[in-house]
């Protein structure tokens, strides 16, 4: 009998692919790119999205971005010219599965990622250590979101959350708390002083009070004033090709030395040009009218060809959360919509996991699936995973060697870290806007 490597079976809906044919020379990586830092990397949304070369699927990209097809309905999208060399997150299983799928893509996936807290790393390189790498083109970060999210307690600033995401009796929150770590990517930032760097948060920042401009204001203070931060802009990822409503504000910064004199007067109008714009202009029609946009990606679009977790030999499928229906008043109690976008995954807490169906006695609407004897049951780490655009031969759950005895990275693990993810294709949309105008800011 032949032994399944668990830890390497991909998902169902590219049954056939030989990873050996897309993952790339990873002893080539880097050549010749640009050098990208990443903090509070997770399992490497951003990070994948900004470094382009993963497979999504093909409604999702417009057709210039890709680069082959992997079947009919799937495709594999262009590298671009960003190069991770540093990445960083405080989570076991941000780090497992950060470096099992970028393996890939470099040979030096184990010392690129830096498990730990970004505060004890600059307190480190302000002691005179070498910790970040020399050169750094961008730096970009999704600071911790939980104290600012609609769907947790809105602490803000006032989080007695430490750096380690510790709980602490803390009466007076200081810089090293949770909800003002985005006060040590600044730091990072003038440490290496990037030419660009992108930072990223839940849209209920925006709403909270005075947050936002506080946060624009301390980021354009880095260096001694050194960047031109511009107003940061809520994306939809739904208009840029993810099947999921998810909206998250994104802050780009500048470095003004860096600048030509064109680009830096552009960037310092009130209202910048669109041709120097870097927030990217939007691909998709989610509740939009507008000509030239491509259809909206939906949920039946990237879960098409999935088989049921009793089915499959794909760890990410096999495992669903088991926690009861409670009630339609409670959030992740609604099944997905098949023909429409997917509700904002959500992170850590198993009862807010959304169904893909529900029964007809706790609302369900699926009736064909249902009468064919399928039954009631919450979304999978995978099915989590492709909504959230993330390359379907991403390994999330992964076992201890090739046995089923104990796990690497549970599914509860991998729900944590998808949930908590920028989806890659959102991610990817702004690195090609910035690719693009890269020479037309710093040539």
């Amino acid at each position: 009998m032949v032994e399944i490597d668990y830890n390497n079976v991909v998902s169902d809906v590219i049954v056939g692919y030989q990873p050996s044919l897309f993952c790339g020379n990873a002893v080539e990586a880097g050549k010749g790119k640009l050098r990208l830092l990443s903090l509070f990397s997770g399992c490497g949304g951003m990070d994948i999205g900004f470094e382009g070369g993963f497979i999504c699927h093909k409604k999702s990209v417009q057709s210039d971005w890709v680069l082959r097809p992997v079947n009919d309905d799937w495709v594999q999208v262009r590298s671009t010219m960003f190069d991770t060399v540093f990445a960083n997150d405080i989570l076991e299983e941000a780090r497992k599965t950060w470096v099992g799928y970028m393996s890939c893509r470099k040979n030096e996936a184990h010392e690129i990622f830096h498990f730990g807290s970004i505060v004890d790393y600059v307190k480190r390189s302000q002691d005179g250590n070498n910790v970040f790498p020399d050169n750094i083109d961008i730096v970009i970060g999704g600071f911790p979101c939980q104290d600012f999210s609609v769907a947790g307690k809105r602490k803000g600033f006032d989080s007695n959350r430490d750096h380690n995401g510790k709980l602490r009796d803390i009466e007076v929150p200081s810089e090293e708390t949770r909800g003002k770590l985005y006060f040590w990517m600044k730091q990072v930032i003038e440490i290496t002083r990037p030419k660009m760097f992108i930072a990223e948060n839940v849209k209920g920042l925006v709403n909270l009070g005075d947050v936002k401009d506080i946060i624009q204001q301390d980021f354009s203070s880095a260096d001694e004033n050194g960047y031109i931060v511009l107003p940061p802009k809520v994306l939809q990822a739904a208009n840029y090709g993810v099947p999921e409503s998810r909206e998250r504000v994104i802050f780009i910064g500048v470095r003004k030395d860096a600048l030509n004199d064109t680009a830096l007067k552009a960037l310092s109008m009130d209202i910048v040009p669109d041709e120097y714009n870097p927030y990217p202009k939007k691909t998709h029609s989610y509740k939009l009218d507008e000509k030239g946009l491509l259809p909206t990606v939906t949920c039946e679009d990237v879960l098409c060809g999935l088989k049921e977790p009793d089915e499959t030999q794909d760890p990410s499928q096999k495992f669903y959360s088991r926690a009861k229906f409670m009630g339609a008043h409670c959030q992740g109690q609604t099944e997905i919509q098949l023909n429409g976008v997917g509700p904002t995954i959500r992170s850590e807490h198993h009862g807010n996991i959304e169904y893909r169906r529900l029964s007809e006695e706790h609302g369900g609407q699926n009736l064909a699936e249902l009468n064919a004897g399928l039954k009631e049951r919450r979304l999978t780490p995978r099915e989590c995973a492709l909504i959230q655009t993330f390359p379907p031969d991403y390994t999330f759950v992964r076992y201890k060697g090739y046995s089923k005895v104990g796990y690497e990275v549970s599914p509860s693990g991998a729900y944590k870290v998808i949930g908590n993810a920028v989806p890659p294709v959102l991610a990817y949309n702004i690195a090609n806007r910035l690719q693009e105008l890269w020479p037309k800011y710093f040539d």
